[in-house]
């Protein structure tokens, strides 16, 4: 399933769990995707409680084609993700997190 040290995240679409990554090229989709001047700005939304239900939506799609996922933010408007938008908002948070942390970092 998903290794958090290797920054995955489980996030679960109509009861089966996929493994999220935010790899380098699905932080470029996130960053296109959010219109966002740059990650650190994305990594302040969150920070400062800023953030959109677009940004959840960018972030969970970003990182699921990071793990391999084929969907898009068009899927994800008919599917039921596990736990609602406030588990989408905290595996979101976690992808973040899990991408720009240092080895060894929680």
């Amino acid at each position: 399933m998903a290794n958090a040290y290797a920054g995955e995240v489980a996030i679960w679409l109509d009861g089966v769990a996929h493994v999220a990554k935010l790899t380098l090229g699905a932080l470029a989709e996130l960053e296109a995707a959010t219109e966002a001047g740059s990650l650190v700005e994305m990594v302040e939304r969150f920070e400062s409680g800023k953030v959109s239900t677009r940004d959840v939506l960018a972030l969970i799609v970003a990182g699921l084609r990071g793990g391999g996922w084929q969907g898009s933010a068009e899927h994800l408007r008919t599917v039921e993700i596990g736990g609602g938008p406030i588990e989408a908002a905290r595996a979101a948070a976690e992808l973040l997190a899990r991408a720009f942390a240092l080895p060894g970092e929680g």
